[in-house]
């Protein structure tokens, strides 16, 4: 075997690798922005200075700290390794899907401020919008899929 042969099979199966960690992060991130903003509902509707609130306060840190925040890290990393190896960066898909994940990471950060204010005893926003927030992550993913499979431009 030629060694451009194996640089080329190694080269194949770190890509597999890289996009496989990349889906993986991109389900935890995205589940973790489904269930944030549910959180957040459910600590509004719990009486202020409660220990059920105290328990909410200590699970959305959770969720934020351990779950989304680096998985969203990773997402980047990885996905623009995958940009790089594939040479994407003049596609116009890969634009508009970069374009969305750049507004549903300032979505991530609204929501992590978000949960600070909760914690400071804070409920700027209503139940009613904290659910229909809720559905930003999965709109995104929708867009992010049909962009990422069927690559209409």
């Amino acid at each position: 075997m030629s060694l451009g042969y194996e640089l080329g099979n190694a080269l194949t199966l770190t890509y597999a690798w890289i996009k496989a960690a990349h889906v993986i992060f991109v389900i935890f991130w995205i589940a973790g922005l489904f269930m944030l903003p549910r959180y957040y509902v459910y600590h509004q509707e719990a009486p202020p200075g409660s220990a059920e609130e105290k328990k909410w306060v200590e699970r959305e840190r959770k969720l934020r700290n351990i779950i989304i925040t680096p998985a969203m890290a990773l997402v980047w990393v990885l996905g623009l390794t995958l940009a790089w190896i594939t040479g994407a960066w003049s596609e116009g898909w890969l634009h508009a899907k970069l374009l969305i994940v750049i507004a549903l990471s300032g979505y991530h950060g609204y929501m992590v401020g978000y949960g600070k204010k909760l914690a400071q005893g804070l409920r700027p926003v209503s139940g009613k919008a904290l659910r229909m927030m809720n559905e930003v992550p999965g709109i995104a993913t929708v867009i992010i899929v049909i962009l990422v499979i069927v690559k209409p431009f």
